[in-house]
C-alpha cells in the first residue's frame, strides 16, 4: 500500500513548479493560466473518471482518478492550500455521519 506521502511530494513539486517557464512545465502553464483553465481540466478529469466507471475498467477508473486528484492538487496550490488542509478536514469528518456534516455546514 502506498503511504500518504507521495500526496505531499507532488504537492512539493507543483509549488516548486509555480515560477517555472509555462512553455516547459504543464504545471506552470496551468498556474499561469488562471483558475478557469484548472477548473476546465477538473471538469474534464471528472467527467473521464465517470466513463471509465460506467466503462467497468477498473485500471482506467484508477488512471483518470490520478488525473482527477493531480489536477485538485494543482488547484488547491492556486489557492495556496496543501492536501494536509484537506486531509484535516477529512480527520474533522471522521466519524462523523454524513447527513449531519452537512446539515451542520448548513447551520453554522
Amino acid at each position: 500500500m502506498t503511504d500518504i506521502s507521495i500526496l505531499h511530494r507532488l504537492a512539493q513539486t507543483i509549488e516548486m513548479r509555480k515560477h517555472a517557464d509555462p512553455a516547459s512545465s504543464y504545471v506552470a502553464k496551468l498556474l499561469h493560466d488562471g483558475q478557469d483553465k484548472i477548473l476546465k481540466k477538473i471538469t474534464e478529469e471528472s467527467a473521464e473518471t465517470l466513463m471509465a466507471s460506467k466503462d467497468g475498467d477498473a485500471q482506467h477508473v484508477v488512471r483518470e482518478t490520478a488525473d482527477l486528484w493531480f489536477h485538485c492538487l494543482v488547484l488547491l496550490a492556486h489557492h495556496g492550500l496543501k492536501p494536509e488542509d484537506v486531509l484535516d478536514e477529512l480527520q474533522r469528518r471522521e466519524g462523523v455521519s454524513g447527513i449531519d456534516e452537512k446539515a451542520a455546514r448548513k447551520t453554522g
